[in-house]
């Protein structure tokens, strides 16, 4: 099952206070990873969040909260590309047992053609969801199904920033769509 909590916002990002969503605080999230794309290749953070980036921690077996918080996430790049910007998506496994490089992008590219599906090690799923304070949890009871419990929020990356608001998976598209384009309007205003 999926977890929520705060999410606590540094002060570096007072010019996107008006395009967040979600409760401010004071501690960092997000950070620099070193996963494994659908490829088999090394992608980094730098290289998986080279502008306003959806992220997302999850699992492909997630009989629920997973396929909605991407599919939700899908539907807002959908509708920043349709006034011609470009929001990316990136979809991190804390199941790397069963999430292959393959299995994790053929499920993130089944929600959006252009997401990014992230596995790696026990070790570098740990790293990552250490930077991005998400807690996750494998319950292996010996079936080929069993949960993962694990933090569900999407958030939102900007280059430069970090991180800049994050959604529940309550939070409607709307509701997405008109926070993610404001900080776009806030990213292209502060180049």
């Amino acid at each position: 099952g999926a977890m929520s909590g705060y999410v606590w916002f540094g002060r570096q990002d007072a010019a996107f206070a008006a395009c967040r969503q979600a409760e401010a605080g004071g501690a960092a999230i997000g950070g620099p990873f070193s996963l494994v794309d659908k490829a088999g290749a090394t992608v980094t953070d730098k290289e998986a969040i080279t502008g306003p980036t959806l992220v997302y921690f999850g699992y492909t077996f997630c009989p629920d909260v997973c396929p909605l918080d991407m599919s939700r996430n899908a539907e807002v790049a959908d509708m920043m590309a349709a006034e011609g910007r470009k929001l990316g998506l990136v979809f991190i496994t804390v199941d790397p047992a069963r999430d292959t490089p393959q299995v994790v992008g053929e499920f993130a590219a089944n929600h959006h053609p252009d997401a990014i599906g992230l596995t790696g090690t026990v070790d570098q799923i740990t790293a990552a969801a250490k930077a991005y304070k998400v807690y996750f949890k494998v319950n292996d009871d010996g079936t080929d199904y069993y949960p993962v419990d694990h933090t569900a929020f999407t958030y939102l990356m900007v280059p430069g920033t970090g991180l800049v608001d994050f959604y529940r998976v309550d939070t409607s598209v709307e509701d997405v769509a008109k926070s993610v384009s404001c900080a776009m309007d806030v990213a292209e205003t502060s180049n």
